[in-house]
């Protein structure tokens, strides 16, 4: 089988090609079993097949789709390819790869390496490509707000943050109507305030029909040691959207794939105005949902969730390694463990204050009870949500507070919080019940601002209640978290 000569073939060029190098161009190559498994995402087909394979490497991809047409799956009367690949080192490759296939399946090919947004740009606004089909492994890169793809994004109305998001919004807007879409992108996209204007061009101009999630992190690209979380998607161009298909697998062998179909507002959900992309696991209802006790909006709690002020690389000649005279406390994740808070941390990496000055007043919080959250994870850890109190004894009589940009912190008003409220909250934010939710739209290790204000909450009174039980426990576990949650009725 040719799939087996192309995946030596990656591999080879995997190990040789430097880290440095795939760092920059965002190019981690597709393994077989993930190509094959996109390919047989895509349905049944027949007449003229024009195919997109932007980012296209070696030819992993268009070679598993082209392998379907030898199995007798499609049956096309001819097929055109369109294969994009900026490093020009692996041309060679490529065409061998695709070469192979042009009398086995009647296939014609460019192989083009230039730069896709530039061409896609430029087809688009002349409207020169209709394509039936297209599936990419995009580049992973982010793509600064004034670049020049950013400019040229922008010239055909398409806002986005980075390189896996513009070539999928290309490829749509490359496609025919009834165009079929396949990727494999990084999860980020499906929440967070970044790619809202992507999730409403792809749902604006797409029918989603499938998403597979890989349940462990680091296993669709696991040669090249790639942590994001990644997921493949099928949408159609210009189609009615009906029900979504969602598959999972541990890995890229897909030997426990399971597969359900969900309606799709329970994907979307029709009063979500970020249009957040969930994707459930199982067809098991959300925990949360059935705690009739978690309702409320933060609003509601008379609160507010904000990402720390504090940027220290902005006020770096105002910041101090140790407390002194005329500085207060600058709080970072690594203050807070399941231990309580620990100020300050001798010979840390980060200062622990920050002058209190007219320069940098603004960005400090009076003393107080507050709860905070951490909005990265690492990827050994267990939970995606992390909370911690921040005890106000613990600063002396330090009058304000840092808190540096890596924490996300509820308050009332820019002051802090009643001690049972702010013990409360962190109880209820580290139960399982709260992080398997959150994991249902969230597939990155960042917690931001705007996917905490989301959330629905128990009352005040019932935080309070949980707050005054935490007093009472000395140590917390999670077991016994998850079980006081259960208890609350309010």
């Amino acid at each position: 089988m040719l799939l087996s000569v192309i995946e030596q073939t990656r591999r080879k060029v995997s190990e040789r090609t430097e880290a440095k190098k795939k760092s920059q161009l965002g190019q981690f190559l597709t393994p077989a079993n993930t190509a094959s498994f996109m390919a047989g995402l895509f349905p049944a087909s027949s007449g003229e097949c024009r195919l997109l394979d932007a980012g296209a490497g070696i030819g992993s991809l268009t070679s598993a789709f082209l392998e379907r047409c030898i199995s007798g799956n499609f049956d096309f009367r001819n097929i055109q390819l369109k294969a994009f690949e900026l490093d020009d080192s692996i041309h060679n490759e490529l065409r061998y790869s695709l070469s192979q296939y042009v009398e086995k399946c009647r296939l014609s090919f460019e192989t083009i390496g230039n730069d896709f947004i530039e061409e896609a740009v430029n087809a688009i606004q002349f409207q020169s490509y209709d394509f039936t089909h297209a599936i990419l492994n995009p580049p992973y890169k982010k793509i600064g707000s004034t670049s020049k793809h950013r400019l040229l994004l922008r010239q055909i109305g398409i806002e986005t943050v980075n390189l896996y998001s513009a070539f999928v919004a290309l490829s749509i807007a490359l496609a025919a109507p009834r165009g079929q879409i396949v990727a494999i992108i990084p999860r980020s996209f499906c929440n967070g305030p970044y790619y809202r204007q992507f999730r409403d061009f792809i749902l604006a101009h797409t029918a989603l029909r499938h998403i597979h999630l890989f349940e462990s992190r680091s296993k669709a690209f696991k040669d090249d040691e790639v942590l994001q979380e990644n997921i493949i998607i099928r949408l159609e161009r210009d189609a009615l959207q009906d029900a979504v298909t969602i598959s999972t697998s541990t890995d890229d062998t897909f030997t426990d794939l399971a597969t359900h179909e969900y309606p799709f507002d329970q994907i979307v959900f029709p009063d979500d105005p970020e249009r957040f992309i969930h994707v459930p696991k199982s067809p098991a209802k959300n925990a949360m949902d059935s705690f009739s006790a978690i309702r409320y909006t933060l609003a509601d709690l008379g609160l507010q969730v904000s990402t720390g002020p504090v940027v220290d690389f902005r006020l770096k000649e105002h910041l101090r390694d140790m407390p002194e005279p005329g500085a207060v406390p600058l709080l970072y994740p690594a203050h807070f463990s399941g231990h309580g808070t620990t100020w300050p941390i001798a010979d840390m990496k980060k200062p622990n204050a920050i002058a209190h000055n007219a320069d940098t007043a603004k960005w400090l919080y009076p003393s107080g009870f507050y709860c905070v959250v951490r909005r990265f994870s690492s990827k050994e850890e267990k939970r995606r949500i992390m909370a911690s109190v921040v005890d106000p004894d613990a600063f002396d009589d330090a009058p304000v507070l840092g808190f540096e940009n890596h924490l996300n912190l509820f308050h009332a008003d820019r002051r802090g919080l009643p001690q049972m409220l702010a013990r409360g909250l962190a109880v209820f934010l580290n139960t399982t019940v709260v992080d398997e939710n959150f994991r249902r739209f969230n597939g990155h290790t960042q917690v931001n601002a705007t996917d905490l204000r989301r959330m629905k909450y128990p009352s005040r009174n019932a935080l309070i209640e949980l707050g005054e039980w935490a007093m009472w426990q000395g140590k917390l576990t999670q077991a016994t978290m998850d079980a006081k949650l259960e208890t609350l009725t309010e």
